[in-house]
């Protein structure tokens, strides 16, 4: 039998939650129907990557309904939070840092068109900023290295960090020297930009997932101290699910030291969302 991993103080800083939907109903105008997963099996994966704290992002299948991630971490002090607001929410800001909340996600991808049901605009992240400065939460945003050059100059003059989500939708075809790519670059170097590193989405159609690795690198040379790590849990819409341990364990190897992955998995999200 293998033998649990000892637990440290450690972070998965991009998970969701869903259900039980007799209690915690999905939103009615959605753009999916996921299967349940619940904050037990959560905590369960947790303690099978030796990790003590996770990070809870709002799904847009909830639409404007919170409810089951307040609950989450009203329950498990190791939880923090990610929501999703526009402007003339029900949720208000002010409060919620206090209930463990730490950011706000939007979304800005190429040709995604309108914004789907649920989610949150560039538009929206202009308009709030101010307000998220005050209520001391940072802004999360789903975009790719084809957007992102776009709004760069914006990125680094809004009032609060940016944290960029799925390594910013890097294009394993394109390399490591794609402009959008050098871009998400000198944002983190910049400081203001935080990178989540979940590699293996952008790397669905590449003959490996090793393709990934350069990419890692690249953004551990430009500024480790903005880099976090995050499983994706439950893996929506990918088939078959990828393993959470297996994606650690990818991680890790690609960081190339025990210093640097802890900086990733402890030092920076401690930062960032205590």
């Amino acid at each position: 039998m293998n033998a649990v991993p000892a637990t440290v103080a450690g972070w998965d800083c991009h998970a969701h939650l869903f259900g039980p939907y007799d209690r915690f109903p999905l939103a009615p105008e959605r753009s999916y129907t996921p299967p349940e997963a619940v904050a037990s099996q959560y905590l369960a994966l947790l303690a099978r990557l030796g990790l003590s704290n996770g990070v809870l992002v709002h799904p847009s299948a909830y639409g404007e309904d919170h409810s089951l991630l307040l609950h989450a971490l009203a329950a498990h002090s190791g939880l923090r939070g990610v929501v999703v607001v526009q402007p003339g929410s029900r949720l208000a800001l002010a409060g919620l840092h206090g209930q463990g909340v730490r950011g706000a996600r939007f979304s800005h991808r190429s040709g995604a068109g309108t914004n789907f049901a649920g989610s949150a605009s560039f538009d929206d992240l202009r308009a709030l900023a101010p307000a998220l400065a005050d209520a001391g939460l940072h802004a999360e945003l789903w975009t790719d290295c084809q957007a992102l050059p776009g709004i760069a100059a914006e990125l680094k003059a809004l009032p609060v960090p940016v944290v960029i989500d799925h390594m910013g939708g890097f294009d394993v075809e394109a390399g490591v020297d794609a402009p959008g790519f050098r871009v998400l670059l000198d944002l983190l170097a910049s400081g203001r930009v935080w990178v989540k590193l979940c590699a293996y989405r952008n790397l669905l159609d590449a003959p490996g997932w090793q393709a990934g690795r350069p990419f890692q690198q690249k953004m551990i040379e430009a500024n480790p101290e903005r880099l976090v790590w995050g499983s994706d849990w439950p893996h929506l819409r990918v088939a078959p699910s990828p393993d959470a341990a297996s994606l650690l364990a990818m991680f890790k190897d690609w960081a190339g030291s025990d210093e640097l992955a802890e900086r990733v998995l402890v030092a920076n999200p401690g930062m960032l969302y205590r």
